[in-house]
């Protein structure tokens, strides 16, 4: 993703602080999809690149690895309508500078992201989100397994391209491919929580965060949505983001 302001301030870290008597975490990405997918995973920064940062899914197919032994954070987001055109690689949404391996960059936006935490504590707390702060491309949701404590499945299910509103719509090839936030289809200060707006007490959902929030209330839709939506998960064994859940 570019990086701004909404994304700083909501990314969360996937971290690995792994004591030798816990077992291998696993990531697990999974394409429930009926059309490819792209997965695409940043580092934030002094962490390192996972899977060479993308790769493809066939429809209904899954890719699993493991995740860190140490210290990680990290972001990661779906690609859609991507091919190789006139020698370049190229995706409708979350495009990383036309490259199938990230390698590092973030990805263009409006695009659903999934932002991590993981074993963050000394008592392997992992956290996780589904952000549709940067707007919506395609149905997300996380699922951890085996955790303890608080681990709820969180995401966005809904196909909000449908009915996404006209102001907010990105169109390529003659559809819609993707929901812009209010920050990026108006550039305002309100909107983009920037200026006197950069603070929990003037940064409030608009009515184009409202859009994505009544259809997928387990997500933040604005920078300084509700804290409570990062979820601690203790000593989860795999963490599995699946796309069209």
């Amino acid at each position: 993703m570019a990086p701004s302001y909404s994304l700083s301030t909501l990314t969360l870290s996937i971290i690995l602080l792994f004591p030798l008597s816990f077992a291998s975490m696993i990531l697990t990405v999974v394409n429930n999809c009926p059309f490819p997918v792209w997965p695409a995973i940043q580092p934030n920064a002094g962490h390192p690149v996972l899977e060479q940062g993308g790769f493809a899914l066939n429809p209904h197919s899954h890719r699993s690895f493991p995740a860190p032994t140490t210290h990680w954070s990290g972001r990661l987001w779906g690609r859609t309508g991507c091919a190789h055109r006139n020698g370049h690689f190229t995706c409708a949404t979350g495009d990383c500078g036309g490259k199938l391996e990230c390698n590092g960059l973030g990805g263009a936006t409006p695009a659903t992201l999934a932002q991590f935490s993981l074993h963050h504590s000394h008592t392997d707390q992992s956290s996780y989100a589904v952000s549709l702060v940067d707007g919506f491309n395609i149905p997300m949701t996380v699922t951890p397994h085996e955790g303890k404590g608080t681990c709820p499945v969180v995401g966005c299910k809904a196909d909000l391209l449908a009915t996404c509103p006209l102001s907010l719509q990105k169109h390529a090839e003659g559809r819609v491919v993707a929901c812009k936030s209010g920050c990026e289809a108006f550039n305002t200060d309100e909107f983009c929580c920037r200026g006197h707006f950069n603070n929990a007490q003037t940064c409030k959902g608009s009515k184009w965060s409202q859009f994505f929030k009544h259809a997928c209330p387990a997500t933040f839709t604005f920078a300084h949505d509700s804290p409570s939506l990062t979820h601690e998960c203790m000593s989860p064994r795999e963490l599995k983001v699946i796309f069209c859940h």
